[in-house]
């Protein structure tokens, strides 16, 4: 029986993680109509009912969570040793899905990966760039990479940037007409470019520390933006004062674009890290890629 079902098993695991046969088919490069009539043949002959099926989504019954739950881990563990045989011939291969954060993928993950790429060819990335909190476990990514403050306690924790510091910023004709704020409560009175967190859909409270005590500030302003590139446009057109990630904007202050304020305030933390869930045996291209990103000592 388990020959007979051995590709219709695959296909369940696609739909039910994609809770759509529309979305399942474009993975597969298959109809949807041959995958109905899969799942159809699958659920006859085991005389169970695998998916709930409504006019705008699909969802596993109680037996097809516990097919899932019995099936996942066994795929997973015979794709690392087919992986580890393909090792045999010398050739890396393998594919790998990550989940970073836009300043993390620009500044830490892609710069390693171009190379890392072009040395192993036959080993594929995808990079989902997403500023919110990810279950990683859930959104079946290999592995993900943020603060090292952000990472689960249960997660392996792999460093692979430097620590960082934030830079408050504005540009030379928005200090000409407003005062340089000298503590961070002053910013409460000046313009600010805010930024909307993607996963509480609130705005982010400016954070600052000074001998070891920490402060967070609600600003205001008349513009807010979730990503980094129109923030930092914004505070060069003088629209106001930006908290960025100071690396994003040293040259801009290096140049005289933007003049930092607050330097006292703004303290280094830890930077980015490479996490993932335990595991007894990782794909060789998985290991690979971690010695790749991994920040040297």
């Amino acid at each position: 029986m388990l020959k007979e079902n051995f590709n219709e098993l695959q296909i369940f695991l696609v739909v039910a993680r994609e809770r759509s046969f529309t979305k399942a088919a474009g993975k597969l490069g298959v109809s949807q109509s041959a995958l109905s009539h899969a799942m159809k043949a699958l659920e006859e002959r085991l005389n169970i009912r695998l998916l709930t099926r409504t006019t705008r989504s699909v969802a596993p019954t109680e037996a097809g969570e516990r097919i899932i739950a019995c099936l996942e881990p066994r795929f997973a563990d015979l794709e690392q040793e087919l992986a580890s045989v393909v090792q045999l011939n010398g050739t890396a291969s393998g594919n790998i899905r990550l989940s970073a954060g836009e300043h993390a993928a620009r500044s830490q993950v892609w710069p390693k990966l171009k190379p890392f790429l072009r040395q192993y060819p036959e080993i594929t990335v995808e990079l989902v760039v997403d500023n919110g909190f990810v279950d990683i476990v859930e959104g079946r990514f290999d592995a993900g990479i943020r603060l090292g403050e952000s990472v689960d306690k249960d997660m392996i924790a792999v460093r692979i940037g430097p620590d960082m510091r934030m830079a408050v910023v504005g540009s030379p004709d928005y200090f000409a007409l407003n005062p340089v704020p000298e503590t961070p409560h002053a910013l409460q009175h000046h313009r600010c470019i805010n930024m909307r967190l993607p996963t509480a859909g609130g705005v982010y409270h400016w954070e600052f520390e000074r001998e070891g005590k920490p402060l967070r500030v609600r600003v205001e302003g008349q513009v807010t933006f979730n990503l980094q590139a129109e923030r930092i446009d914004a505070a060069l057109s003088s629209f106001g004062i930006a908290c960025i990630p100071e690396d994003r904007v040293l040259d801009y202050i290096k140049s005289g674009e933007l003049i930092q304020v607050l330097q006292d305030w703004c303290p280094t933390f830890p930077g980015y890290y490479l996490y993932y869930p335990s595991r007894k045996q990782h794909p060789h291209a998985f290991a690979l890629m971690i010695e790749a990103l991994r920040c040297p000592e």
